[in-house]
């Protein structure tokens, strides 16, 4: 369906086919339903674009530009004869101003004296008959002429176009300020954006400009029907296809959304709005209403008969059909907008939390202490301990003392085998209590004090902030403590989660998203809120199942001292719902992977010993390794700790197996070193791991401190055989198949290793860099590798001794 611009009766009536009655329209999902080639966004609002012709000039608006100027008071019936007369015209230059209601000089004297103002121009056009003076643009006001002469016709032309949008803009501006017909001020509104859209002048004022007046008219007028709302934004529709509507006009839209979501206004025309703004917006923080309209077009999206599967493909169109979304802005503003519409759901409880402004409190000017209101009390759900009474949480000032947290053990140490200990059975159906923000607060802050003393063996009151899940974990009454949302609010947490549960679907988008939630960027209260933590379960099992480094590895907290998924999800965390499974596949998975492998195991000993020997006591494989790994690299020094791993490892077959075959290990490289043998060792040409690991198993290589493998075959496994070559200090590996797998983890067991040749090996960056931690490395030759230059820097500043470096053919050289 077309709505032109043109007024009468067929407009009319192409709106009045269009706002029918909302149930018997067909809505998005079923229009998806019933014809495949309907597609999210293309539909009757559609209008044609009445654009100048391609093939006509284009002209920059002008607000200020010098010009010749020429008045002539005159009869209008003398003007041609005036006109030719020479003798009569004195030019005078001015530097001209276009304000919004006049035209000004920068010197007001002679003609310029005064404004001209635009209401008083009655006739603006161009001199084009013979013996006209040249390059000329004539304005008529009552009583005489006013020519403006520019240097050529380019400038002619441009004065005359931005005059016309100046006089017309202010009639249009000034006739809408005051509407007193709706049906002529509709009329009017289409005029306007006709004009906009046909005006040879290319700024970004042209379509902005047309928008703040019907924003401010729509703003100025909120009783208007919810008709005349729709007939007015059908009428701006075209220009929102190229332009973000400005902040008013999205508060409007927002209302509209939320008022009528199953209006075909807010599917037709606010879907090619929305995805333009998710496709080209760089900075939701400069234009916070283009957030808050698309939450609330997203949640009109959801109130469909549909509901999410229309959602779905909304988020579908925006990555489009193919392997990589084209637009790289879209997951950043879809996640933005995701992580606003969830903070909004707890806004009041943070707001009374940290007694800080809410928005609407900023938007009505209430900025004072004294204008706030007291803290809200929240409806929170907590179950009743089985033994008598609860004692009701008390305020600050009333100096209660402390509750005692049940005891736990230091960090370094192991609970007893067996692990596993009954735990105390709840009631089914816990009675609601009211408690406020500030209580609960001092509730965490008084039991996370507690905890840390505990840890520390010291006072409690450090200067780090108190940690989000040991403040849940220490007390079993604020561990089961959860929110019970308002129905909206939580219909709303739930769609943004299920959003987010789409977005790492998508393989090109994993990274970033993984990336963008690394530093849990939720709400402490939504964390603590069962179902959420359930729906966002999938997205860290998705991060954890992908293969790729750069995704698994957001897992992990963003710096030291800062919980991240990985601890949320444990065993004892917060979120953790099965048992450890998710935290036996992160750990897996991470082991792989990551080269800090000492680091890693030694923070696993540290902070979670316990659930790894408890998952390994129920047979989990991937634990089991751990705690031989643990064993094999000495990672705990502790007697008593050592001795619990190797009882967890014997109760199980497997772990019973791998604890021998690492004894057996143990021993063999125990002979090795004792027996000593050869110090220089070079392995033939197109020799293999296999072949390399032959020969290590067969004699004794103790005291072997030179190994040449250039020219083999080599790849980054035979790196396991290297590690048990504890006197090695030169390694030849030029012309290999070595790679940053391997580097890795020569980088952790060989700390003696002085010369390295990596000269035509497929290492990169990411290898290179591990290198940063053998300061016993005197030379190192990266000939021919995909070293940078900031990682060959950076290899120089963290490597004191390095002396002897060749960088040759690499992007360093």
């Amino acid at each position: 369906m077309d709505f032109n611009s043109g007024g009468g009766g067929g407009n009319e009536l192409h709106n009045n086919q269009f706002y029918q009655c909302e149930e018997n329209k067909p809505l998005l999902g079923e229009m998806s339903e019933g014809n495949n080639n309907t597609k999210l966004g293309a539909g009757p609002c559609k209008r044609t674009l009445h654009h100048c012709s391609s093939s006509g000039m284009r002209y920059k608006l002008l607000h200020e530009g010098d010009i010749q100027v020429c008045v002539v008071k005159h009869p209008r019936t003398f003007l041609s004869k005036i006109l030719t007369s020479k003798f009569l015209r004195r030019w005078e230059p001015h530097h001209l101003t276009l304000t919004d209601s006049s035209l000004t000089s920068a010197t007001p004297t002679g003609y310029m004296e005064a404004s001209l103002s635009y209401s008083s121009i009655e006739d603006l056009q161009l001199l084009s008959w013979d013996n006209a003076p040249k390059y000329c643009v004539q304005l008529s006001f009552p009583g005489g002429t006013v020519l403006l002469q520019a240097a050529n016709s380019y400038l002619r032309d441009q004065w005359f176009h931005s005059l016309q949008w100046k006089k017309k803009i202010y009639k249009y501006r000034k006739v809408l300020n005051n509407p007193s017909r709706w049906d002529v001020v509709l009329k009017e509104i289409r005029a306007l954006v006709d004009m906009a859209l046909t005006s040879p002048l290319q700024d970004e004022s042209i379509h902005q400009a047309p928008l703040h007046i019907i924003s401010t008219l729509l703003a100025e007028n909120s009783n208007l029907s919810t008709q005349d709302h729709e007939n007015i934004i059908v009428a701006i529709a075209p220009l929102l296809e190229n332009n973000h509507p400005p902040p008013d006009l999205c508060e409007f839209f927002c209302k509209h959304c939320r008022e009528r979501p199953r209006s075909m206004v807010v599917i037709e025309v606010f879907t090619p709005v929305v995805q333009r703004i998710l496709k080209h917006n760089m900075d939701f923080g400069k234009c916070p209403r283009l957030r808050l309209f698309t939450q609330e077009y997203i949640l009109a999206l959801n109130e469909l008969n549909a509901g999410m599967e229309v959602v779905k493909k909304f988020v579908h169109s925006m990555h489009g059909p193919t392997g990589q979304c084209p637009h790289p802005r879209v997951l950043p503003n879809l996640v933005a907008v995701c992580l606003a519409a969830i903070y909004s759901c707890y806004e009041e409880f943070i707001n009374s939390r940290d007694n800080s402004p809410s928005l609407k409190e900023i938007r009505n000017g209430c900025q004072q202490q004294n204008d706030r209101k007291p803290p809200m009390p929240l409806r929170l759900l907590r179950p009743e301990p089985p033994t008598p009474p609860p004692t009701t949480l008390l305020p600050l000032s009333a100096n209660p003392s402390p509750p005692q947290p049940p005891p736990t053990a230091p960090s370094n140490s192991v609970p007893s085998i067996p692990i596993s200990s009954p735990t105390p059975s709840l009631p089914l159906s816990p009675p609601p209590s009211v408690v406020n923000s500030s209580e609960i607060l001092v509730e965490l802050e008084r039991n996370n004090n507690s905890a840390n003393a505990k840890r520390k063996g010291g006072p409690s009151g450090g200067d780090s902030e108190p940690n989000l899940i040991d403040c849940l974990l220490v007390s079993p009454a604020v561990n089961t403590l959860s929110i019970q949302l308002p129905a909206q609010a939580d219909r709303v947490l739930g769609c943004f989660a299920l959003i987010l549960k789409m977005l790492s679907d998508y393989d090109d988008w994993r990274p970033a998203l993984a990336s963008l939630l690394q530093p849990i960027p939720f709400p402490k209260e939504a964390l603590a809120h069962a179902k959420f933590t359930k729906e966002l379960k999938y997205v860290i099992q998705r991060f954890a199942e992908d293969p790729r480094q750069e995704v698994h590895s957001c897992l992990l907290s963003v710096r030291s001292g800062k919980d991240g998924w990985f601890q949320l999800y444990s065993p004892g965390g917060v979120a953790c719902d099965d048992d450890g499974e998710l935290f036996a596949s992160m750990v897996h998975i991470l082991m792989g992977s990551c080269y800090k492998t000492k680091k890693f195991l030694l923070s696993l000993a540290e902070n979670k010993l316990g659930p790894c020997m408890l998952l390994a006591l129920r047979g989990n494989q991937t634990m089991v390794e751990i705690l031989c790994l643990m064993l094999e690299y000495n990672i705990s020094e502790n007697k008593d700790t050592q001795l619990q791993i190797i009882s967890t490892l014997e109760s199980t077959q497997v772990g019973l197996r791998m604890y021998e075959l690492l004894c057996d290990r143990q021993r063999e490289l125990k002979e090795l070193q004792r027996k000593g043998g050869p110090t220089r060792l070079t392995l033939p040409s197109k020799s293999t791991d296999a072949d390399l690991a032959r020969l290590l198993s067969s004699g004794s290589f103790g005291n072997l401190e030179n190994l040449s493998l250039a020219f083999t075959n080599v790849t980054s496994a035979c790196a396991e055989q290297l590690i048990k070559l504890p006197s090695l200090k030169q390694l030849n590996l030029w012309s290999t198949q070595f790679g940053d797998a391997g580097l890795r983890l020569l980088s952790e067991h060989l700390a003696c290793l002085q010369v390295l040749n990596l000269c035509e090996t497929p290492v990169t960056d990411a290898g290179l860099l591990a290198l940063s931690s053998m300061k016993s490395l005197c030379s190192l030759n990266m000939n021919s590798t995909k070293l940078t230059a900031d990682t060959y820097e950076d290899l120089k500043a963290k490597l004191p001794n390095l002396k002897d470096v060749d960088v040759r053919y690499t992007e360093a050289w």
